[in-house]
């Protein structure tokens, strides 16, 4: 692969302005070889072959004289590169060109006035960003001190003789003398314990047994008070990302984030930490990958130069960049072996193979088996339908009115499975579109790195679900219709049931088998989602609430199967459902549900964060349910009353919900962009798919309210109407999926936001601010 495209395969997606353009040096590049090659005047082919036969008698003559001349001062005569101090620290690098007199040097000289350019860009950028991790360096090393201090405080009271059969809390074989004095992270702070700093100083040596054997009593002593000493000054912090932690914290439990000394608090701290760590380590990677990359393409485009202009100005230059700090700067380097150090001793139990593990997890691979059998289900999808179509129409299904009724009782069942098949087949379009324009989804959707799957794989669960669906709704129009069937008619009434109980079993699944790490991430999701606002709000979650509300359809045949095998209406279908009051009343509450949820993620999110426009969006949901009941109301009850107050209030909602998609999700239609009524940067070149997104999804919003509008038709069509309407939602609600996380990627891209923000378990009160300052 040629260095360029390896290049930005290799760039963080939220960096990528920070980055040196390469391509833009490489163009300059072209116009000077261009140059060069256009004042050559064609050489005749006789005098061609006169050189080379000069070539060829005084090769070596040539060669010494070559010799010479590259051992001369060449490159000191094409540039001289300064470096001036820069206005607080660092330098700042201007290169002389001087050879500006000369044909075509003022391409040259624009050439080198680029490389300064994106040098100075590239240093500041990486100096900015080492600093931000010294400091984080610092604030790790405090929480360690507090870690440390905690795991011996809680160790000595489990060794009281009150505690005596308590269970040691570590596995690990050091004693707390040696936990004492092997701190943090792989600084020597025996001496004195709150001095140690991640960003500096020696290296701590060995402690073996043998030395610490001799005064274990005191050291332990020494330890204790010691830790008694810092976390005196120390305080949990609650989060309030779990529904005890919230309830908790609107009643403001004072006690709540005061040290208890308990084994339960000492492991939730120490999963908190090797979170903060985890992440602390891959922004090390990406930054020492960043100065890798950057000092690679330094490199390379000045022996580009070199080979078009025939001069060694590289060397200079390639000084200049080592000796930057970019090119000179180990601090990187030095804070990832300590990183290492301190994860294996204190998270990993001394298990560096697993640490490792943890630290630099291995990206999965694309498998043969998973392309192979998408095809394989696609084809039988296919086929399946195909086989439905057919024993539908043999049996004049649609043409009768016992047929008709059947379908309308047995087709809801299966729709659910449609409307989920729709949707993950829009997701894996999702992720093929997001991988091919580089939006870094799987940070933005906070997967871990070897869980993400890839759209070949949710193709594959799509046509797998699809394949069960269909071969259950087969064979129960085989069974149902067939004569010699009938005595198994109870029997074939709970297919449906033992489809969707074979989906729950499998999303359920505790084994490691079908993509276990994803389904577990689904159910946090969902549970977070269900459980609003108890839960803190991230953007996963709130995205997939978005997502449910456009399958309030689904969710409706989720209630139907319970009218049916719960209530003991399998055999009258929907005409009995409605007959109960019960099942009315959850007939309005199903419709709302999602929209409700994503109203107190809004209320959630406007008391945490403060900003009013969580409050509108709340208020867009809150005009959505109104729509919702009122439409639900006419749907039931009918009437002209109704049928006004559902068409307004569905008109209410349309029209805010397609401006906030619009404006707020996708961040289109400003005024004062440089692409008009787009935005200033956008992904994708073509500026018309921008149009047609915002142009369809306004025709798909208007499509929802025919919902509310009464025809005069039959229940079988009312019922094909009303499931593509709710599959034209689902289309909607996928391409809005893509350029919502479009917009959130290039927001991230604004502010160079490519690290996740994890809290820290503990804090320091004011008197110990003011002591460390």
């Amino acid at each position: 692969m040629k260095f360029g495209k390896e290049f930005k395969k290799q760039k963080v997606p939220e960096w990528i302005d920070a980055y040196m353009d390469y391509s833009g040096l490489k163009q300059i590049l072209r116009e000077i070889m261009l140059h060069k090659l256009s004042r050559q005047p064609p050489t005749p082919l006789r005098a061609i072959k006169q050189k080379l036969k000069l070539h060829r008698t005084f090769s070596g003559l040539h060669a010494k004289s070559r010799d010479f001349v590259s051992q001369g001062d060449i490159e000191d005569q094409v540039i001289d590169v300064e470096a001036l101090p820069r206005d607080g620290s660092g330098h700042f690098y201007r290169t002389n060109f001087l050879r500006q007199s000369e044909e075509g040097g003022e391409i040259e000289e624009m050439f080198f006035e680029k490389l300064d350019q994106e040098l100075n860009k590239v240093n500041k950028f990486y100096k900015d960003k080492v600093e931000a991790v010294m400091s984080e360096a610092a604030e790790l090393n405090k929480q360690m001190d507090a870690l440390i201090a905690l795991r011996i405080k809680v160790d000595t009271k489990n060794a009281s003789p009150d505690n005596a059969t308590a269970v040691p809390l570590r596995t690990s074989t050091r004693t707390l003398a040696s936990d004492c004095t092997d701190l943090t992270i792989g600084v020597d702070t025996s001496n004195n314990y709150q001095e140690g700093e991640l960003t500096g100083g020696p290296e701590v040596s060995e402690v073996t047994t043998a030395n610490c054997s001799s005064d274990c009593k005191e050291e332990e002593n020494k330890c204790e008070d010691h830790s008694l000493e810092i976390l005196e000054h120390v305080k949990i912090n609650n989060t309030l990302e779990t529904p005890r932690s919230t309830l908790k914290g609107v009643f403001k439990d004072s006690k709540d984030d005061e040290l208890r000394f308990r084994k339960e608090e000492l492991r939730k701290v120490e999963g908190q930490l090797r979170v903060v760590f985890i992440e602390f380590y891959q922004k090390l990677r990406l930054l020492k990958n960043y100065s890798f990359m950057n000092l690679a393409a330094f490199s390379k485009i000045m022996k580009k130069y070199d080979k078009i202009t025939s001069t060694r100005a590289s060397r200079s230059y390639m000084k200049i960049v080592d000796n930057s700090y970019l090119g000179s700067s180990d601090d990187v380097t030095s804070l990832l072996e300590k990183v290492e150090t301190t994860f294996i001793s204190h998270f990993s139990n001394s298990n560096r193979k697993d640490g490792m593990k943890s630290l630099r997890p291995k990206g999965k691979k694309e498998r043969h088996g998973v392309t192979f059998l998408s095809g394989f289900f696609s084809g039988c999808s296919i086929a399946l339908l195909i086989a439905v179509v057919l024993r539908i129409e043999a049996r004049d299904l649609m043409d009768k009115k016992e047929g008709a009724s059947y379908l309308v009782n047995i087709f809801p069942l299966y729709s659910l499975f449609a409307y989920a098949i729709l949707h993950m087949l829009m997701y894996a379009a999702d992720i093929y579109f997001w991988r091919r324009y580089r939006v870094n989804y799987p940070f933005i959707l906070g997967f871990k790195q070897g869980t993400v799957l890839s759209y070949r794989e949710v193709f594959l669960l799509s046509t797998g679900l699809a394949v069960l669906a269909l071969s259950s709704f087969l064979a129960n129009l085989h069974l149902d219709m067939g004569s010699r069937t009938e005595h198994y008619r109870k029997l074939t009434e709970l297919v449906p049931l033992f489809s969707i109980t074979i989906v729950i079993v499998i999303i359920f699944c505790p084994f490691d088998i079908i993509y276990r790490s994803s389904r577990l991430f689904f159910i946090k999701s969902a549970t977070h989602c269900f459980c609003a606002p108890l839960y803190k709000v991230t953007l996963p979650d709130f995205l997939l609430a978005d997502n449910i509300t456009s399958q309030v359809q689904a969710i409706r045949s989720i209630e139907l199967y319970i009218c049916y095998y719960g209530l003991g209406e399998s055999s009258q279908r929907q005409s009995k459902c409605h007959t109960h009051g019960i099942y009315n009343a959850f007939y309005f509450i199903v419709a709302i549900v999602p929209f409700w949820l994503r109203f107190l993620q809004c209320l959630r999110r406007l008391c945490e964060e403060k900003d009013a426009v969580h409050g509108w969006n709340g208020l867009k949901y809150l005009l959505i349910i109104i729509a919702v009941l009122i439409r639900t109301a006419f749907e039931l009850k009918k009437g002209t009353t109704w049928f006004v107050l559902a068409l307004a209030s569905s008109a209410v909602a349309v029209a805010m919900s397609t401006y906030w998609d619009i404006v707020m999700d996708w961040g289109l239609l400003r005024r004062k962009s440089k692409n008009t009524y787009l935005r200033d940067n956008l992904v994708i070149s073509n500026k018309s798919v921008y149009f047609a997104a915002m142009v369809l999804n306004i025709v798909l919003r208007v499509a929802w309210m025919q919902l509310v509008i009464e025809f005069n038709l039959h229940s079988l069509q009312k019922m094909a109407i009303t499931t593509i309407i709710s599959c034209l939602e689902v289309f909607r609600r996928g391409i809005w999926n893509f350029f919502r996380l479009e917009n959130e990627h290039l927001n991230n891209v604004g502010k160079y936001r490519a690290f996740k923000s994890v809290p820290l378990p503990f804090s320091y009160n004011d008197e110990e601010t003011e002591k460390d300052d």
